[in-house]
């Protein structure tokens, strides 16, 4: 898929990460035999966070080697383990988004000094 299609696509689809919470969600309780997701929450929140960790790592490493398409894969994998540790910590994109936009208007380093400071 070109670039181009792919940036049409996720801006007629921008909702992907709220159809994605709600299957993660779905999944909780499930059985971890028959699901991964189910795998993910069986391990509790830590197992989750280690998960993240893992894709997070994998996401740089694929984009510090140049590998345009690693780098998308694994940032896909990246945002289903960490909507599943949001679901792990009872919230979800929502509850992210509300702090993007409440930083929208106000510069990183302005930000970061007030969370730092109070």
């Amino acid at each position: 898929m070109a670039a181009a299609d792919a940036q049409t696509d996720a801006h007629v689809d921008a909702r992907v990460l709220a159809r994605l919470s709600a299957v993660v969600e779905s999944r909780r309780g499930g059985d971890p035999d028959a699901s991964y997701t189910a795998r993910l929450f069986a391990g509790g929140t830590a197992g989750i966070a280690r998960k993240v960790g893992e894709e997070a790592v994998e996401t740089v490493v694929a984009a510090l080697s140049g590998d345009r398409a690693a780098a998308v894969e694994e940032s896909a994998d990246l945002l289903f383990h960490l909507t599943a540790l949001w679901a792990s910590m009872d919230t979800g994109p929502e509850e992210v988004y509300a702090i993007l936009v409440r930083r929208e208007d106000v510069s990183c380093v302005d930000e970061k000094r007030l969370r730092v400071h109070g």
